[in-house]
């Protein structure tokens, strides 16, 4: 049998099935349409303007590692105008974050950007593996998760930057979108969809151009662009209810292709519900990006973050198929990859709610929560509801666990 020929050109040899939407590809056709996807999502939605300087948050992870390759490669291509940086956190994991921040090193060379490299033992006298020594590793993703979100900003402010994009991609969205519509929280699901998050009072906006980027897909261009990056998984990453809504995700997806964008797109047009709050799509849909009102987004895990991703190990046993595939291009057959479950645990948060009126007269219930007046930090400065910020609760939580050193 006569090999397959790609969709879109229609005269190379066939060597991707795309996850997306099992659409028959040559490998350049494949980057190409990848690239031009990532293209109008940013223009569409807005995300930058010349001149601006932007931080790529950096974690030698597939996800950010690709982000930085495609936005040098646009920015280039199309001629953004923009002063893109790498910026890292160094959460002190030894064996983790040690061994992917060299691949961050490598990347600053490969891509000729800065990079700047900022550390919670600076920032917080504590060390991700301190934190785990003195409280075990049962909740120590909610630290981590605090303490991450407000380095990048810190780390921004440092640079002088006043916007952060991360690598979150659409499985990400999709997945936060199922836990908090699981937990009947449409309140903070507005917030998830936004493609940029921030507000008037916060100094640093976030946005993730990855947005509508397939998991899988991100993989395969990393493979077949033979970029640089680490595939570990943090040490310390639990299964976590995020996990089952990952499992969730990915059995749907084996029957239907589209279903993660369809969870995205639906989880835009559940958010528009929400009294007071505004979700945004892309641009070609016509909206514009807009940025929601998220002092504290909710998801504990950072740019490039693995937590609550199961047991871990997936995208390496999908990098490992590919690398074996490789025989395959040789043998006239095409590329398929599958991801293995990864079950977890479920938790349940009960809150209360109100009923609203939606768009066609019918009843929803919502959360009911107490506006927040948006302030700073009493003792660091950093945006705050509350008299401190949470990375300061924490951190008085911490001080007063550790052992005094004797001099």
């Amino acid at each position: 049998m006569a090999p397959a020929l790609c969709a879109i050109c229609k005269t190379q040899r066939a060597m991707i099935k795309r996850p997306k939407n099992h659409q028959k590809l040559c490998k350049s056709c494949f980057i190409q349409i990848f690239e031009d996807e990532v293209h109008h999502t940013i223009t569409s939605s807005r995300l930058f303007y010349p001149g601006e300087k932007v931080a790529i948050g950096a974690s030698g992870g597939k996800d950010s590692t690709v982000l930085a390759s495609v936005l040098k490669t646009l920015n280039e291509r199309y001629d953004y105008g923009l002063d893109l940086v790498l910026l890292s956190i160094d959460e002190g994991i030894k064996g983790y974050r040690d061994d992917s921040l060299e691949t961050v090193k490598r990347n600053a060379v490969q891509y000729d950007m800065p990079l700047k490299i900022v550390g919670y033992d600076e920032l917080y006298g504590w060390t991700m593996d301190q934190v785990v020594e003195t409280i075990g590793k049962k909740g120590n993703c909610t630290y981590c998760g605090v303490f991450r979100r407000q380095a990048l900003d810190r780390g921004s402010k440092m640079l002088g930057i006043k916007h952060v994009v991360t690598g979150h991609n659409a499985d990400d969205v999709a997945e936060t979108i199922l836990m908090n519509l699981l937990r009947g929280d449409l309140s903070r699901l507005s917030r998830s969809t936004s493609i940029v998050t921030g507000s008037d009072a916060s100094e640093v906006k976030r946005s993730k151009p990855l947005k509508y980027a397939y998991e899988k897909e991100i993989v395969l261009y990393a493979h077949h662009k033979k970029l640089d990056y680490f595939s570990t998984e943090c040490l310390y990453s639990p299964e976590a209810f995020r996990g089952s809504a990952r499992s969730l995700i990915k059995n749907l997806e084996k029957v239907r292709p589209s279903a993660i964008l369809d969870v995205v797109r639906s989880g835009e047009d559940m958010a528009r519900l929400v009294p007071g709050q505004a979700a945004d799509a892309c641009g070609c849909k016509g909206k514009t990006a807009t940025a929601a009102k998220a002092a504290e987004e909710e998801s504990v895990g950072g740019c490039g973050s693995a937590v609550g991703r199961g047991a871990g190990g997936e995208m390496a046993i999908m990098e490992k198929q590919l690398r074996e595939n490789e025989k395959a291009e040789e043998a006239d057959l095409e590329t398929e990859v599958t991801v293995p479950k990864a079950p977890a645990p479920a938790q349940r948060h009960d809150r209360s709610k109100q009923n609203i009126t939606g768009p066609a007269g019918n009843s929803v219930s919502v959360p009911l929560r107490p506006k927040q007046k948006l302030g700073t930090c009493e003792r660091c400065g950093y945006m705050s509801s509350q008299k401190l910020c949470q990375a300061c609760m924490l951190l008085d939580g911490l001080n007063k666990n550790r052992p005094e050193i004797s001099i």
